[in-house]
């Protein structure tokens, strides 16, 4: 397991920006134990619907809020109570915000001292997303919106989560500008690519024709996106129009976690029951794809520099874009302009880029 240290990104070991923690359909009735960022957090969904992550372990004795099954708290049902939740242990009961407002048994006043610290959370898109910062500020971009994912005609993704990656961040990231392993490990015969980086965003361009296809072969088109260091959308047009998701979370210094899904454009203007075993299916066939790469990536050793050729993508532009997440903030917007603006590959031409996702704005502040 190699670190952030010896990729040399940063100061920090955790990168700062919007992390999926949880598929909407993971939160139910019990809280979630859950561990980002070398750090444990409770996870839950209020009875109003709210979806709150505290820190795990409560300020009385270090219990771990979330995970119990036998505590006559849990027993009982009060485990949740409307948006708190209560220590399964002596029942201090937490707000969303942290802070403890009612200790059962206690006769004098609540300690100030009786809080745990509360994470900025967002769901989207049936996702759940926290805003992580080793500096603790507020977020500087925001995640985009996928109004696809509420159109009827669209088949809803299945969130797949794929577990735990045993390999740095970094060598996912190094994907988006990875030209010349669409043919060997995909198939993929590409008659088209760019990168372009810009703000918090990097984008990456590319059309071909799959190998297996023969004389059928379709034109396949991919616009992708990363909105920060771990969240990436992908536009895919061919066999089907479609959107993917990729995320991606530190776990521990040099390990992550992973989802994916896919959305799928029906041809119905309300997709039937067909249309959704259609998009299941193409959403199995991209996840063989996806294990293409997740083949390599579980059997390779970290990749500290890379033995770079004229031909390759640019590579060390999207490892400057991507250390910016891993410095603070004064310094980001120096190191990403060393990266910033579109390049290809020697003989190859520019892919397409449509007026997606907002035609790559630079930084988009949350009013």
């Amino acid at each position: 397991m190699a670190t952030t240290q010896e990729y040399g990104l940063g100061e920090f070991a955790f990168p700062r920006g919007w992390f999926m923690v949880a598929g909407s359909d993971e939160l139910g009735d019990r809280p979630l134990g859950v561990r980002y960022f070398g750090r444990d957090f409770a996870l839950y969904r209020g009875k109003s619907g709210r979806v709150v992550m505290l820190d795990a372990y409560c300020a009385h004795m270090r219990t771990h809020l979330a995970v119990n099954t036998t505590s006559y708290i849990v027993r009982e049902g009060t485990h949740i109570e409307n948006d708190s939740i209560r220590c399964p242990y002596h029942g201090w009961r937490y707000r969303p915000d942290g802070v403890c407002d009612d200790i059962p048994y206690a006769s004098r006043p609540i300690p100030k001292a009786a809080c745990v610290k509360s994470w900025r959370v967002v769901e989207k898109f049936g996702c759940v997303f926290v805003w992580h910062d080793p500096e603790n500020g507020e977020p500087d971009y925001q995640l985009p919106d996928v109004g696809e994912y509420d159109d009827p005609a669209w088949v809803r993704w299945r969130i797949d989560q794929l577990g735990i990656l045993n390999l740095h961040p970094q060598e996912l990231v190094d994907n988006i500008a990875d030209y010349p392993h669409l043919r060997p490990i995909h198939g993929l015969r590409p008659i088209s690519f760019h990168n372009e980086f810009r703000g918090h965003m990097a984008r990456q361009c590319n059309s071909g024709y799959h190998t297996e296809m023969g004389s059928e072969a379709q034109l396949l088109t991919n616009d992708v996106f990363y909105f920060g260091p771990a969240v990436l959308l992908s536009r895919v047009s061919g066999l089907f129009e479609a959107i993917q998701i990729l995320a991606h979370t530190p776990v521990e210094d040099g390990t992550m976690k992973v989802w994916h899904g896919l959305l799928v454009k029906s041809r119905s203007p309300v997709a039937t029951a067909e249309d959704i075993a259609g998009a299941r299916e193409f959403q199995d066939t991209g996840l063989v794809a996806l294990s293409q790469d997740f083949d390599v990536w579980n059997n390779k050793a970290p990749c500290f520099n890379i033995l770079q050729v004229a031909d390759d993508g640019p590579f060390g532009k999207a490892r400057t874009w991507y250390r910016q997440f891993y410095n603070p903030r004064a310094q980001a917007a120096p190191i990403r302009s060393r990266a910033e603006g579109v390049h290809g590959v020697p003989g190859v031409p520019l892919g397409s880029s449509g007026e997606n996702w907002q035609s790559m704005p630079g930084e988009i502040a949350i009013g």
